[in-house]
């Protein structure tokens, strides 16, 4: 859950996870349907299947047990070679360096590397000068430090320096080079989408379509997205007929890699079209809808909606 999000956004969607799912083999156990909707909100979904993948690997190939080779760890899926080093420094205290965005961070002013540590040959370095770096006896003590200078200390703006125990040694501080360490990642020109999100309601009810196993919001619930363009063919593609028919404010959801300007439309229908579950549809009522497995924009809707009718 921390990878690419914030600990205070974090810890209460944890302590529900845990909550739900204690151990791993309860979690092996799940349904995705189930793991998604504990994730709702947290985004980087894949994050969330390859966690459940995980688990039941773990426990079909390992009796329950995480396993404690590092060869082993590194294949369970979404564990990259940093995560796998951390997990096997910090449990049992072996030889292994890591390179998270922090540590990133710490190294490539500490050596005075220049260049986006996510660019290939600045990253080969940065492992190259963190294995090199690397102690001989208490890792695990060295890694979590590493790690707790890099959010705490030798943070990517307004940086400690003062309380930083290796000053001395930095080549970006003794150089006045701080603030151009490391260098900023290459800026390119975000893309722009738009698309229409029909919310379709029938009496309490609105209707949810199941996303595609693979792209943006995959395995989620979602209400059905067009272009605006495609309404009118959707709505008669499907036999909806519409009683009422209300444009919402429209608003902007960022991904990493595009920006979505999301146009919300509420629409009223006469009767409930001709669609099964089967077909990746279901119908729920709001506070249900709210308690699946949701995009964010989808649960802002649906919230706003709540409140309207709680107003009405």
């Amino acid at each position: 859950m921390l990878q690419q999000t914030q600990v205070a956004t974090v810890i209460p969607y944890y302590l529900r996870f845990i909550e739900s799912f204690p151990d791993v083999v309860t979690l092996a156990a799940a349904t995705e349907e189930q793991v998604l909707a504990h994730w709702s909100g947290l985004g980087y979904y894949a994050r969330g299947r390859n966690l459940l993948k995980a688990a039941r690997l773990i426990v079909d190939n390992y009796g329950g047990q995480f396993p404690r080779d590092y060869e082993q760890i590194l294949v369970l899926p979404g564990i990259g070679r940093s995560t796998a080093a951390a997990i096997t420094a910090l449990a049992w205290y072996e030889r292994r360096s890591i390179l998270d965005g922090n540590v990133k961070r710490v190294l490539a002013r500490f050596c005075g590397i220049d260049g986006w540590t996510g660019e290939r040959k600045v990253e080969e370095l940065l492992w190259r000068k963190a294995e090199k770096l690397l102690p001989e006896s208490d890792v695990a003590v060295y890694t979590q430090a590493l790690m707790d200078m890099g959010a705490t200390v030798c943070t990517r703006s307004r940086p400690r320096c003062v309380n930083c125990p290796v000053k001395t040694d930095c080549v970006a501080l003794q150089a006045d080079r701080v603030g151009q360490l490391p260098s900023p990642r290459p800026r390119k020109v975000i893309p722009e989408r738009k698309s229409s999100f029909l919310l379709l309601k029938h009496g309490n009810e609105i209707m949810l379509e199941k996303r595609p196993a693979s792209g943006i919001w995959g395995g989620l619930w979602c209400t059905p997205q067009v272009d605006e363009a495609e309404e009118a063919n959707y709505l008669s593609r499907h036999n909806m007929q519409i009683t009422r028919r209300i444009e919402l404010d429209t608003f902007t959801h960022a991904f990493t890699h595009f920006k979505l300007h999301i146009r919300p439309v509420l629409l009223e229908l006469a009767s409930k079209p001709l669609r099964t579950e089967q077909q990746g549809c279901v119908w729920l009522g709001l506070d249900e809808a709210l308690g699946a497995a949701i995009p964010s924009p989808v649960r802002q809707l649906l919230l706003t909606m709540q409140a309207s009718q709680r107003n009405d």
